[in-house]
């Protein structure tokens, strides 16, 4: 590629790449402008031809991918590769990822999902097939990356994509920290679970009950647990163990949940200390209190409380 042009960088930096994503229908391509989405690109699918060069004369602030194949309108190849020559002449990086995938393969899938092929509404998706490859068989040859996913299932795709991909955004995965309260359930979308109900209640504190576990003494309340110390080293070397995994898989969104059983001082603090030991560590979060507010919850524990015996 030509070196980048100064009318062509922003504010020192050049300017994001750009990827065209095309293929043969049925291989992935879906699939693939999602997986590229969660990785930091803006992906824009199905672009009229006629949009595609000032699209990509547009400046952006993030890596853009282009998803263009034979159903788009007055579809030409040597119009998209001309338009491509233009902007990396100009110093902008241009990439063509083409997916491919054996002819008895998307018979089947188009088979199984019941859909026409694009090429073919009135005849067998066989015919369509062959057209469509005679079609892009010049930006197949142009393709920087060919990927064949013949014996690709749609997560094995993601997967592929985010290996080849991932350096865009870091570690490509979006980390989301939870507190909760067990009286009323287990977030449904939380991917590991850490009861907190082994450590010392604030609750059973009258200056603390009002307060959360965002509050300092709260926060110094649950420290104080000589179980805490141990059991925080331990719950974080886990994760430090299993977030590069997850990454490595193609995973975009991880959420890490922490319970106790109001949902207010014990989970609470001990995701905001997760959330900042991440941070340090380099793995971006974002952290969201469940039942932090919500005191209908302590009448659970009030209603133990009031049944057992009273000390002294």
């Amino acid at each position: 590629m030509a070196q980048a042009d100064p009318a062509e960088q922003a504010n020192g930096k050049a300017l994001p790449p750009v990827l065209v994503v095309t293929g043969i229908s049925g291989a992935g391509k879906s699939t693939t402008l999602k997986a590229l989405e969660d990785l930091g690109f803006e992906a824009v699918d199905n672009l009229p031809q006629a949009l595609f060069a000032p699209l990509l004369a547009a400046p952006t602030e993030r890596p853009l991918a282009i998803g263009i194949d034979a159903r788009t309108r007055a579809f030409d190849p040597r119009h998209i590769l001309g338009a491509i020559a233009d902007l990396s002449r100009s110093g902008r990086t241009v990439r063509i990822l083409f997916l491919d995938c054996a002819g008895p393969e998307l018979v089947k899938r188009f088979s199984e999902t019941r859909r026409r092929h694009p090429l073919a509404t009135d005849r067998p998706a066989v015919d369509g097939i062959a057209w469509e490859r005679e079609m892009l068989e010049s930006l197949r040859k142009a393709a920087d990356i060919v990927i064949d996913t013949t014996d690709f299932s749609s997560n094995d795709l993601r997967r592929e994509i985010g290996q080849r991909f991932r350096a865009v955004d870091g570690h490509a995965l979006t980390l989301t920290l939870v507190s909760f309260g067990y009286s009323r359930g287990v977030p449904r979308d939380a991917d590991l679970v850490f009861d907190m109900r082994f450590l010392k209640n604030p609750h059973w504190d009258a200056a603390l009950r009002p307060l959360t576990g965002t509050d300092p003494a709260v926060a110094r309340h649950v420290e104080s647990d000589p179980a805490y110390a141990p059991a925080f080293e331990a719950i974080m070397g886990l994760l430090a163990l299993l977030l590069p995994g997850y990454a490595k898989e193609g995973r975009a969104y991880v959420t890490v949940a922490f319970g106790c059983t109001g949902g207010r001082h014990r989970s609470v603090a001990v995701a905001e200390a997760a959330g900042k030991w991440l941070e340090n560590k380099g793995w971006s979060n974002s952290v969201a209190h469940r039942d932090r507010s919500r005191d209908a919850v302590d009448e659970t524990e009030d209603a133990l409380f009031s049944v057992l015996p009273e000390e002294g």
